[in-house]
């Protein structure tokens, strides 16, 4: 019998953790979203961490966790102002073992104290069911260019309890 994995736990984001996030981002695109896009439109997504810095700027400008087992970061995820889910990636060797669930759910925590009323988020098509599953609804179908590729995506929105504080189920 197998040995039973740790728990994922959550912590903020540091400057020092922007390369190994970056990592993250790419393994999850290269390993996780072939059967959604082709290889130059994964090429034209994993781009954005092209600019390290640029990218560091980004996860520090919005409320960012990060997901560890063992205290090696396994995923992200982000809340840019109050209501809006940026960024949720999981490096493909940590995927179900609850680490996207466990973010999302503390964003949604999050967000609601934050006094958001409701969450939006761009989905890839990778990651549609995933939040159709958690509750968000498909609110409008997007194309977006990246790099001369053209990607699409679906937003999602999802309400959230009225008067949830953190600790409150949903």
């Amino acid at each position: 019998m197998g040995q039973a994995l740790p728990k994922p736990a959550l912590r903020p984001y540091l400057p020092a953790d922007t390369a190994v996030l970056a990592e993250i981002f790419v393994a999850a695109i290269e390993q996780l979203t072939g059967d959604d896009y082709s290889e130059a439109q994964q090429q034209a997504w994993a781009s954005a961490v092209d600019d390290e810095d640029k990218f560091g700027a980004r996860l520090a400008g919005q409320l960012t966790l990060i997901a560890t087992q063992q205290n090696a970061p396994v995923g992200f995820a982000s809340l840019k102002g109050a209501d809006h889910i940026d960024l949720l990636y999981v490096h493909p060797g940590a995927v179900g073992q609850g680490v996207a669930k466990l973010l999302i759910d503390a964003l949604e925590k999050l967000a609601g104290a934050r006094g958001a009323i409701k969450l939006t988020v761009d989905v890839s098509d990778n990651a549609a069911e995933f939040f159709a599953k958690r509750g968000y609804v498909a609110t409008q179908r997007n194309t977006v260019t990246l790099n001369g590729e053209w990607l699409a995506n679906t937003t999602m929105q999802k309400t959230l309890a009225a008067g949830a504080a953190p600790g409150a189920s949903s």
